[in-house]
């Protein structure tokens, strides 16, 4: 066993550990940080798979775009955490039979003939980029589902801005040309009391 191997069963339990702490966690910030856990060690899988793009891609979105915004989202709302337990028994059985195919499903592809006819390493040359193989791959082979995944992409964007600046009833919202465009004297009015001959500012 060489020093890659050892690095692989050390990122592979951690990844393990880290998604049981996502299913048994009882607090859902504790489940999040799990997951951001297991992005990364699965990042460094990757990385030992060469994939350096897709393992860059992963922490950057995920762990720094999509973990951080789900996190701070759980942490805003006020979850009931009783009602959420509920439920856990009841669809554990459905949970369990799902997990065992899913292994019996790895250990069936891992255990293959074609698997392991292929299962050793390609050695490629020092100036190999995995980046630019991708980006080769993606603009040639795969143009057009890349093209139809950026339209999604951009009608989901642009629908999610257009419900969010809409126009409801009896939400205050500011009107940055009007307070631009207000005078001093629209600020301040000066009030004479007669009473003690003060004068007083509102």
């Amino acid at each position: 066993m060489n020093f890659t191997d050892i690095v692989f069963y050390v990122f592979a339990a951690i990844t393990v550990f880290a998604a049981m702490g996502v299913i048994t966690a009882r607090n859902p910030v504790n489940a999040a940080l799990f997951l951001v856990l297991a992005f990364c060690s699965a990042s460094g899988i990757w990385m030992l798979l060469e994939a350096e793009f897709l393992s860059i891609v992963l922490v950057l979105v995920y762990v720094g775009a999509v973990m951080v915004l789900f996190l701070f989202v759980v942490m805003m709302l006020d979850i009931n955490l009783v009602r959420l337990r509920e439920g856990f028994w009841r669809w554990f059985p459905f949970g369990a039979g799902l997990a065992g195919l899913m292994v019996f499903e790895m250990i069936y592809v891992l255990g293959a003939r074609q698997t392991q006819a292929t299962a050793n390493a390609v050695v490629h040359p020092a100036n190999y980029s995995n980046t630019k193989e991708l980006g080769r791959l993606i603009y040639t082979d795969y143009v057009y589902p890349f093209e139809l995944a950026a339209v999604l992409l951009l009608v989901a964007m642009v629908a999610a801005i257009a419900l969010t600046l809409r126009r409801r009833v009896g939400v205050k919202t500011q009107d940055v040309s009007t307070q631009v465009q207000v005078q001093a004297a629209d600020r301040v009015r000066i009030v004479k009391d007669m009473r003690d001959g003060h004068t007083n500012t509102k």
